[in-house]
Formats: structure tokens, C-alpha cells, sequence
């Protein structure tokens, strides 16, 4: 049975005098994603898309350098807009993310709404899905996109206790039916 693999890029180096598009993943979120381009749960991957954000670009390329695949992008997989607000401290951006969770047809101080930002991705992935006609299909994203189309394919109300614990997860579902087979599990190391 083929499986859609959603996958959060890891560990990045994060730089409040960079723009979040353009951050880059560290030394642990490189290792993190060369291990996981060996892991069981990545064998049968047939075709890898990303977002256009440079952390999601990096980990799709080491994915797919893993089983000589092109990566295939596609604005649509991108994160939340956040532009609105850039850089927020750690304690700052967890407040923010509530927000943008707990209220999810209302736009955080100018952030892309939950509701807008999960009709993208699922607009997207399901999109994407119609084009595989053989073997898994692993879409590299972002942690709240990540989170939106899991809760619109099981079917459950947009809430963020069904966020990653952390980056560098991934979930799968059956690629057929898209419903999800498992919830967040991390990605090795």
C-alpha cells in the first residue's frame, strides 16, 4: 500500500537579522535528515516535494540525494504566513502559535489565518497526490501546515494538541485515502 509521508524539515539555525524563509538547518538538523533518508520508514519513496523555504529545500535535497530523486517544489507547502510579525523570541512565537491555533479563522497581528493556511495545503498536497503513480510520495513541509492537513484528513477540529512535539517530525497516511495511518513520530537522532 503506498503512503504519503509528511515530514518536517529539522533542526535550524535560527538568525532574527535573517528572514525565516531563508533559514538554514544547523549541524544537528543535517545529521537528523541524513538519517532519516536511511530509516525504514523512507525506503519505497518515490518522489519528494518541498516548500520553497530554504530549511524545507535542504532537507528535501538530502532526502532525495539519498535515492538519486529530483525535488520538485511548490509555494503551496509553505508555512503559515507569518511575515506580518517576522522574527518573535521563543516565548513570544509559542504565544503566537496558541493564538493562531486556538483561534483559527482569526489572523494573528496580520498572520495568515489556520483556516486559509490549512485550505492551501490541503489544496496543495491533494493536488500533488493526483500526480504519483507509484511508490511513497514524501512531501517536505512545516510543523503547522504539518499539523493543519493531519487534522483535515482525520477529520478532527483545528488544535494545536495535535502539533510536533518538535522539528523533525514526520506522519504517514494510506496515499490512496489519505487518511493518516500514525500520528508525529521524530525523525531519527
Amino acid at each position: 500500500m503506498p503512503k504519503l509521508l509528511i515530514i518536517t524539515h529539522p533542526d535550524v539555525a535560527i538568525d532574527p537579522d535573517i528572514p525565516i524563509t531563508d533559514w538554514s538547518l544547523n549541524e544537528t538538523g543535517r545529521r537528523r535528515a541524513h538519517m532519516f533518508a536511511s530509516c525504514d520508514a523512507f525506503a519505497d519513496v518515490t518522489q519528494i516535494w518541498t516548500s520553497h523555504e530554504q530549511k524545507a529545500r535542504e532537507t528535501g535535497d538530502i532526502l532525495a540525494a539519498s535515492r538519486n530523486l529530483p525535488v520538485l517544489r511548490h509555494a503551496g507547502l509553505g508555512e503559515n504566513d507569518r511575515s506580518a510579525t517576522g522574527f518573535l523570541a521563543k516565548k513570544d512565537f509559542e504565544a503566537a502559535a496558541d493564538a493562531f491555533f486556538a483561534q483559527s479563522g482569526i489572523s494573528f497581528r496580520g498572520w495568515e489565518t489556520a483556516i486559509d493556511a490549512q485550505k492551501r495545503i490541503h489544496r496543495t498536497v491533494t493536488g500533488i497526490v493526483g500526480t504519483q503513480y507509484h511508490g511513497d510520495l514524501a512531501i517536505v513541509t512545516h510543523g503547522a501546515v504539518g499539523t493543519l492537513l493531519w487534522c483535515a484528513f482525520s477529520g478532527l477540529t483545528i488544535d494545536r494538541r495535535h502539533d510536533q512535539p518538535s522539528q523533525g517530525h514526520f506522519w504517514q497516511a494510506d496515499l490512496s485515502t489519505l487518511q493518516p495511518m500514525s500520528g508525529w513520530s521524530p525523525m531519527a537522532g
